[in-house]
């Protein structure tokens, strides 16, 4: 399960891709939240745009890091496109769940 070092001609690809994993990984949260926000479906469509990028990114990545020689490495860069995918939509709902009972609460305090 060791993972061997990345050689020296892939550190610029390592590096980039990192880079680039952080950026469109914040790009698909802020499209996304924006979306859902502002109620326009084509930022949705951008917010999964960059996803796909993200996910180019992240496969980037693993091959220059050597990830994908070791089947735990492989599932756990799996895992984290997965729950990266879906996250936003588990906290997207549950923040509007949060929000829709303490609105509810708020109507119920008020004095009629």
């Amino acid at each position: 399960m060791i993972v061997e070092p990345v050689h020296l001609a892939n550190f610029f690809t390592v590096f980039f891709s990192a880079a680039s994993v952080i950026l469109f990984g914040a790009l698909y949260a802020l499209l996304f939240a924006w979306s859902r926000v502002r109620g326009r479906p084509r930022l949705m469509a951008m917010a999964y745009a960059a996803y796909l990028g993200l996910a180019a990114s992240v496969v980037t990545l693993g091959y220059a890091a050597n990830l994908f020689n070791s089947g735990f490495w492989t599932f756990i860069v799996l895992l984290m496109l997965v729950g990266y995918l879906f996250a936003p939509h588990a906290i997207w709902h549950l923040c509007v769940g949060t929000h829709a009972e303490e609105d509810e609460m708020v109507k119920i305090s008020q004095p009629r």
